[in-house]
C-alpha cells in the first residue's frame, strides 16, 4: 500500500528529488504527504496539487495507489 509522489520544477530542486513514494495511511491528505516527505516543512504558498492528474485542494484524502503531484506557482509576463 503506497502513494506515488512527483515534484516539478523548483519544488523538485528544493526537496532534492523528482519522485518519491510513501506508505499509505488512513486519513492521509495531500498536505500531510508533503509534510511527511519534507520533514514537516509547510507547503509553500501558491503551490498547485493534483491527485491522479486532477487538480485538488490540500485536504484531499488519498487512497492506496494514488499519485500526488506538486507544481510550483506559474508566472508569466
Amino acid at each position: 500500500m503506497s502513494i506515488k509522489v512527483k515534484f516539478f520544477a523548483s519544488l523538485a530542486e528544493s526537496v532534492g528529488r523528482r519522485e518519491a513514494e510513501c506508505a499509505h495511511e488512513s486519513g492521509m491528505t495531500v498536505s500531510s504527504v508533503w509534510r511527511q516527505l519534507t520533514d514537516g516543512e509547510a507547503l509553500p504558498d501558491g503551490v498547485l496539487c493534483a491527485v491522479n492528474h486532477s487538480y485538488c485542494d490540500l485536504e484531499q484524502e488519498l487512497k492506496d495507489q494514488d499519485e500526488v503531484a506538486y507544481f510550483p506557482p506559474v508566472t508569466g509576463g
